[in-house]
C-alpha cells in the first residue's frame, strides 16, 4: 500500500512540473520579441564606477562618460553616459534647489556616507598636501607632487624656498617643527630629519622594551605626526597602529606607548595643553580613545551615544580642542563623523558628553581647522571646515554656553564658499596663519588665504597692528602661487640680491635702462584668478565648433612627418606612401636607412631614449627600437587598455638634455579626442586615460613638460586653449578672446632660462596668423597676436623649435621661410626665402610688413654653393623638383641648425642664417647622391 501512494506521488509531482513549465514557457514567450523591441535604458542615477585594474578596485567616473568598445585593436564609441539632472551651478543661476535626485547617498562603511549635492563634483582625497606654521613669517608646505617648500616673508615679498628630498628618500607628506628642529614624513613612513640643509634619516631607537614591536625599529614606518602645545615633543603614528613619542630631539628619546586594548591607532586626534600627558587618538574603526602615561590603565575609551553613532563612527582625521566653551574648566574636542557632521567630545563638571552640531544643509565637512579665536567678536570662537565639494565654512560657537547652545547652531554657519575658479583640497584641514588670516590648500596644488580686506593677500607680510574700527566683517579670497613642482607659476628666490632674495629682500632694484621697478608691478592676486578657468565656467566655449571640425586627410603627416632621433646625426621622414627612412651619418658617410612594415605608417609621434614612436594609417600606436643588436617593433595600441591615436609631443627636447625619472611618460592625442598619458620609464608600459575638459574634444598636443613642467598645453577642436596638469589630474582652460580661435596644428614652446619661469608658447591662429601666449611674473599671462610676414601671405604650418630662447621659423603660403626674432625687445620679420632661389637674386630687401614691423629678406650670397643636388642644365629633369619649402613641421637638427622638408637651414652668426643644403630622399623628385640600405 505504501509502495503504491508513493507511485501516485511520484506521477502527481510530474503533472505538477510539467504544468509549471508550460506556465513559465507561456510567461516567456511573449517577453521574447515583442516586448524587447520597445525596451529603452532608463538612467536614473548620476553616479557610476568602472574597474581599475591596476589598483583592483573600482573607481567613479565623471560624467559624461564614453562607453567605448574595442574588437581587434579597433575602438570605437558605442554609447555615452550623461548626466540626468542639472548642475548645482545651474539650479543656483535659475534660483532652484539643489534637485532631491542628487542629494545624499549612503555608503556602507565608506569613507564618506551622506554625500553632498551633485555627488560626483566631490573631489578626490590629496594625501601628500600639508601645511605646517613655523613663525609668522615661515609656512611649511608639502605638495601633492610630494616636493617641499617654505613660503617665506623677506620684508618685501613673500618668496618660495625648495627644501626637496633627495629622489632616493621619495615623496614628502608631512612637515614637523619641533624645538625649531624641522622632520618630515615620507609616503613611504621614513622619518627625516634637517641637519645643514640635508635631510638625513632618523630611525626610531627604543631601550629594552617589553613590547617586541618597538624592538623591530628597522621596520617601523610612520603614518603621520602631531606636535605638542608646547612645542617640545611630537607624537607618531605609525603604519601598524602604534603609538610613538619623541620627547627629546639631540639626543634622541623615543617612548612607544603601544595602542589601544584591540584597536589600532589610525590618527592622533589631539592633543592636552594643560595635562600635557593626555593625547586622544582615534582607531580605523571610527572610535575614540584617550591615552594617560600616569594612569592605569592608561588606555581608556569614549564610548558613543545612541545619537552620534546614528552619523557613523569617527573619520580619523586631527580635530581640535577647545578650553573654556562652556565653562572655565570645561574641555570641548571638536570631532567629525563619517556621515560628515560636526560632534563634540565635552568635559564639563567632570562628566563627558557628546553633542552633535551637524553640518551644513547638503554639505559634508571633510577636515577642521585649529581654532581661530576672533577678537573681533570676543563672544564666539570660530571654527573653519573645508567640505568634500571644496567649500570653506565658519562656525561660530558662543563662549560659555548655556544648556539651550544647540537652538542656535541654525545660525552659527557662515558660507565662505571657495576662490574663483577653484576649490579648497577635500580633507586638508587649514592653517591659522595671523589673526583673520587662514591658509588653505586647494585642490588644484595652489594656496588660497582667506583674510580680511586689507589684512592679506601675496603682497602683504606679516603684521601685529591693525584698526580694529576700519575692517570689514567679511572675508575675501585671495589665490597665492605654487612652484613648477606643483605644475604652477611661483619661482623660487635667489641668492641675488633684489627682491626675490632668499634671506632679505631689498625694494626699488633698478634695471638695466636705470629705471626703478617699483614693486606695485608685482603681479596681482585678481589677475591670477582671471588667467584660468574652471571648466564649464567659459562663456565662449565653442562646442558647436568642436563637434563639426574635421581634419584634413594629411593632417598627421603633414605635423608628424619628421622626427629627430640623435641631434646632428639622425632623424626620421615618413614619405607620403607610408614608408619609413633614416636619415643617419655613420662612418664619415650620410646615408638612408628603410624600415620596413606590414602596414603603411601616417607620422612619427615621439622619440624617448632612442626609442621612436610611429602611428600607421589605422591609428596603431607602434615603437621602433634596438633590441640587442636587431631592430623591433613592439605594438602599444595592442597593450592592456591601449588605444589608438592621432597625435603626439610636438617636441623631444635635444638628445641628452632631458634628464631621465622614474615617472616618465608620453602624451598622445586619441581619435575621440581625448589625451592619453603612456608611460615609458624603465620599460614599465603603461596606459592612462587622462580623458578631455568637458563638451570638448583635443585636436593636438601644444607642448609637453618643456614650458612648464608636470603641465601639458592642448589645443581643443573648438579653437581653445587647455592645459592637463599630471600631479593633480586636474584640467584647466585658459582665458581666451572668443575672437581669436587657435589652429589644430601643434605649437612650440619658448623658455629662455631653466632658472626663470618667463616664456611663451607660440601657435597659429585659425586664420594663419602667429600667435604668443606670453607668461612673466610681473603681468602674469598675456596673449600677443604676431600676426603675418605681410598682407598677402598667411603661415601655413606649425612653428619650428625654438632657437637661442628668441628666434623660431615659420613656413608661409607662398613657400618661404620667415624667421621671427626679437631684436632689441622688438619683434622683427626676416624673410629667408627657400633653398633654391631660380632669379639668383641675392641683394637684401627691406620692406614694410604686417602692423609696420620690419621685414628683411636673407638670402644666402650663393643659393646653390652647398646643396646636395646636381643641376646640370635648364633642361634637366630635376627641373620638376619645387624647391619651394613644403607645408611640414620642421624639427632640431642641432642647437643651430633646422631641417625642413626637405632642406637644412644653419645660424652663422645672431640671427643671420644660410641654406646649408637640400637633402636628396629615395622618393623625392629632387634626384641626388645618396646610399640606402634596409635596417634590420
Amino acid at each position: 500500500m505504501s509502495i503504491f501512494h508513493l507511485i501516485i506521488f511520484i506521477c502527481f509531482l510530474l503533472s505538477i512540473s510539467y504544468l509549471v513549465f508550460l506556465t513559465s514557457a507561456s510567461w516567456c514567450q511573449p517577453l521574447a520579441f515583442p516586448q524587447q523591441t520597445t525596451r529603452q535604458f532608463e538612467q536614473r542615477t548620476d553616479r557610476f564606477w568602472e574597474f581599475q585594474e591596476e589598483s583592483n578596485s573600482w573607481v567613479e567616473v565623471k560624467l559624461p562618460f564614453d562607453l567605448v568598445s574595442c574588437v581587434n585593436d579597433n575602438c570605437t564609441k558605442v554609447g555615452l553616459i550623461d548626466q540626468t539632472s542639472k548642475t548645482e551651478e545651474e539650479h543656483l543661476a535659475n534660483g532652484k534647489d539643489v534637485s532631491n535626485k542628487t542629494k545624499s547617498l549612503k555608503m556602507r562603511e565608506g569613507d564618506l556616507i551622506g554625500l553632498e549635492e551633485n555627488s560626483y563634483t566631490v573631489l578626490p582625497l590629496r594625501r601628500r598636501m600639508s601645511l605646517t606654521k613655523m613663525s609668522d613669517t615661515s609656512i611649511w608646505v608639502t605638495g601633492e607632487s610630494g616636493s617641499i617648500y617654505e613660503r617665506f616673508w623677506n620684508g618685501v615679498q613673500w618668496v618660495i624656498a625648495p627644501h626637496d628630498l633627495q629622489i632616493s628618500a621619495g615623496r614628502a607628506v608631512s612637515v614637523l617643527i619641533v624645538n625649531q628642529t624641522i622632520f618630515t614624513i615620507s609616503e613611504e613612513g621614513n622619518l627625516y630629519q634637517m641637519k645643514l640643509s640635508d635631510w638625513v634619516e632618523l630611525k626610531p631607537a627604543f631601550n629594552q622594551s617589553i613590547n617586541k614591536e618597538a624592538e623591530q625599529s628597522s621596520v617601523i614606518q610612520m603614518k603621520s605626526g602631531t606636535v605638542s602645545y608646547d612645542g617640545l615633543r611630537v607624537y607618531f603614528c605609525t603604519k601598524t597602529g602604534l603609538l610613538l613619542e619623541l620627547s627629546e630631539v639631540e639626543p634622541p628619546r623615543w617612548e612607544n606607548h603601544g595602542r589601544p586594548p584591540g584597536a589600532d591607532v589610525a590618527a592622533i586626534a589631539d592633543m592636552a595643553r594643560i595635562r600635557t600627558d593626555v593625547v586622544y587618538t582615534i582607531s580605523p574603526t571610527g572610535d575614540l580613545y584617550e591615552y594617560d602615561k600616569s594612569s592605569r590603565p592608561s588606555w581608556k575609551k569614549h564610548l558613543q551615544s545612541e545619537e552620534t553613532d546614528k552619523d557613523g563612527s569617527l573619520v580619523p582625521l586631527q580635530g581640535c580642542m577647545i578650553y573654556g566653551l562652556s565653562g572655565d574648566h570645561s574641555v570641548s574636542l571638536f570631532l567629525l563623523s563619517k556621515g560628515g557632521k560636526l560632534v563634540e567630545r565635552r568635559l564639563h563638571q567632570r562628566k563627558w558628553k557628546w553633542i552633535t552640531h551637524g553640518s551644513p544643509e547638503d554639505h559634508h565637512l571633510t577636515s577642521i581647522t585649529p581654532f581661530l579665536e576672533d577678537e573681533l567678536k570676543e563672544r564666539f570662537f570660530s571654527l573653519f571646515l573645508t567640505t568634500s565639494t571644496g567649500s570653506v565654512f565658519e562656525y561660530q560657537i558662543p563662549k560659555h554656553l548655556g544648556t539651550a547652545q544647540e537652538d542656535q547652531i541654525s545660525e552659527a554657519w557662515q558660507n565662505h564658499m571657495h576662490p574663483p575658479n577653484a576649490k579648497a583640497a577635500r580633507g586638508i584641514p587649514g592653517l591659522k596663519f595671523q589673526l583673520c588670516r587662514i591658509l588653505f590648500a586647494l585642490d588644484d596644488g595652489r594656496l588660497a588665504e582667506l583674510h580680511l580686506p586689507g589684512l592679506g593677500g601675496q603682497n602683504s607680510g606679516p603684521t601685529n597692528q591693525f584698526n580694529r574700527k576700519k575692517l570689514s566683517s567679511k572675508y575675501i579670497w585671495s589665490i597665492l602661487d605654487a612652484p613648477e613642482s606643483e605644475g604652477w607659476n611661483g619661482e623660487y628666490c635667489t641668492e641675488e640680491r633684489g627682491p626675490m632674495n632668499c634671506i632679505a629682500g631689498i625694494k626699488d632694484e633698478p634695471n638695466d635702462s636705470g629705471n626703478i621697478r617699483s614693486l606695485t608691478r608685482r603681479r596681482k592676486g585678481t589677475k591670477a584668478q582671471q588667467d584660468y578657468l574652471s571648466l564649464g565656467t567659459s562663456r565662449s566655449r565653442l562646442v558647436k565648433a568642436s563637434e563639426e571640425y574635421r581634419f584634413p586627410d594629411n593632417w598627421i603627416n603633414t605635423s608628424f612627418r619628421l622626427r629627430l632621433v640623435q641631434a646632428g646625426v639622425s632623424f626620421f621622414i615618413i614619405t607620403e606612401a607610408g614608408l619609413i627612412f633614416e636619415y643617419l651619418y655613420t662612418e664619415s658617410v650620410w646615408l638612408w636607412l628603410r624600415h620596413d612594415h606590414s602596414t603603411p605608417m601616417r607620422g612619427a609621434l615621439g622619440n624617448y631614449n632612442g626609442s621612436v614612436f610611429f602611428v600607421d594609417v589605422y591609428g596603431t600606436l607602434l615603437i621602433r627600437e634596438r633590441s640587442n643588436n636587431e631592430l623591433a617593433w613592439i605594438n602599444c595600441t595592442a597593450m592592456r587598455k591601449g588605444r589608438q591615436v592621432i597625435g603626439g609631443p610636438p617636441w623631444d627636447g635635444m638628445s641628452g638634455k632631458l634628464k631621465v625619472t622614474a615617472e616618465d611618460a608620453l602624451f598622445f592625442v586619441s581619435k575621440s579626442g581625448r589625451l592619453l598619458q603612456f608611460s615609458v620609464a624603465l620599460r614599465k608600459f603603461k596606459w592612462k586615460d587622462c580623458r578631455s575638459p568637458p563638451e570638448t574634444k583635443l585636436a593636438c598636443i601644444i607642448d609637453q613638460e618643456v614650458f612648464r613642467e608636470n603641465i601639458v598645453f592642448v589645443v581643443g577642436r573648438n579653437g581653445r586653449l587647455y592645459q592637463y596638469n599630471k600631479v593633480t589630474e586636474l584640467w584647466h582652460e585658459h582665458h581666451q578672446s572668443q575672437h581669436l580661435v587657435l589652429s589644430r596644428l601643434p605649437g612650440t614652446a619658448m623658455r629662455p632660462s631653466f632658472f626663470s619661469l618667463t616664456g611663451s608658447l607660440f601657435m597659429l591662429s585659425e586664420d594663419g596668423g602667429l600667435v604668443e601666449y606670453h607668461w612673466n611674473a610681473w603681468n602674469g599671462w598675456n596673449w600677443v597676436e604676431h600676426g603675418t610676414p605681410s598682407k598677402d601671405v598667411t603661415l601655413v604650418a606649425p612653428p619650428s623649435p625654438c632657437i637661442k630662447g628668441n628666434q623660431l621659423f615659420l613656413i608661409g603660403s607662398d613657400g618661404n621661410i620667415y624667421l621671427r626674432y626679437m631684436d632689441q625687445l622688438i619683434w622683427r620679420w626676416k624673410n629667408c626665402g627657400f633653398p633654391q632661389n631660380g632669379d639668383g637674386d641675392t641683394r637684401d630687401q627691406t620692406e614694410m610688413g604686417a602692423n609696420d614691423r620690419m621685414q628683411e629678406v636673407c638670402m644666402d650670397n650663393d643659393p646653390t654653393a652647398n646643396l646636395d643636388i646636381n643641376l646640370k642644365n635648364p633642361n634637366d629633369q630635376n627641373r620638376k623638383c619645387d624647391p619651394k619649402v613644403a607645408p611640414t613641421r620642421p624639427i632640431p637638427f642641432s642647437e643651430d641648425s633646422v631641417i625642413f622638408e626637405l632642406a637644412e637651414i644653419q645660424k652663422v652668426q645672431d640671427s643671420k642664417w644660410v641654406w646649408q643644403r637640400i637633402i636628396g630622399t629615395p622618393t623625392s623628385s629632387c634626384k641626388g647622391s645618396y646610399l640606402t640600405a634596409l635596417a634590420s
